[in-house]
């Protein structure tokens, strides 16, 4: 009979000082060495080699917990592209957030027609599994060929500042590439990006739409659902 093992079996650290470092890092613009020195104000000795890697093995982990622990996202989706220039050349970073915010999906990719837009609502499509009833854009072309194709009785809009909320979506990432001096590979981008994208989405509570006591609450069931992901794979 086999036997589940605990995705922290042979690691040093249990699973709490883990878990913190990595959601230190994917939620604040911190850097590895930021936070071994941070633990180590706290008697915690590690290197930021080690930071690395618990980020490397269980920060797309947990991101696909907090997914699976979500309700599902809102059923009006803004989408837009950036450029994103990688060892000097150009990519597109394609991100759609839902009427609240909450990213759905981040792709990297080298091109912004058709085929990069078809792709990318391929992929929403398939990790979400349901349509949309309105999608807002930008004038790019490329999204409504795409949609025409997959997505043909969809609502699309496309008028201006009406997407504002997916332009305002990357500027957490922007400030991230400053600290990161800018990423160094389009694989490397894409795999940070994937688990940042919903870590960070997940504590972004609108400040702005609760009262203080609101605030809290919702910032605690926040909470609480990392810690069942954590604990969850301990007892994988």
């Amino acid at each position: 009979m086999r036997t589940s093992i605990s995705l922290y079996h042979r690691h040093r650290f249990p699973a709490e000082i883990i878990s913190h470092c990595v959601w230190l890092y994917f939620r604040f613009a911190l850097s590895f060495r930021d936070i071994e020195e941070m633990l180590a104000m706290r008697g915690v000795a590690l290197t930021y080699e080690t930071v690395r890697e618990w980020c490397l093995k269980f920060g797309q982990i947990y991101a696909n917990g907090l997914r699976r622990k979500s309700p599902r996202p809102g059923d009006q989706w803004h989408l837009d592209e950036v450029f994103l220039k990688i060892n000097g050349r150009l990519h597109y970073l394609w991100r759609a957030v839902d009427q609240d915010g909450d990213v759905l999906d981040i792709l990297v990719q080298s091109r912004r027609d058709k085929k990069a837009a078809t792709k990318f609502f391929r992929r929403l499509l398939k990790g979400l599994r349901y349509v949309p009833r309105v999608i807002i854009t930008d004038k790019l072309k490329s999204y409504h060929a795409a949609k025409q194709e997959l997505m043909p009785s969809v609502e699309h809009l496309q008028h201006k500042y009406q997407n504002n909320r997916a332009e305002n979506s990357h500027q957490p990432t922007s400030l991230r590439e400053r600290v990161m001096r800018r990423f160094k590979s389009a694989s490397r981008a894409q795999r940070f990006l994937s688990a940042f994208g919903i870590i960070t989405s997940h504590f972004r509570v609108g400040r702005h739409l609760y009262r203080a006591s609101g605030y809290r609450e919702v910032m605690k069931l926040r909470f609480a659902a990392w810690e069942e992901v954590v604990v969850a794979q301990a007892a994988a």
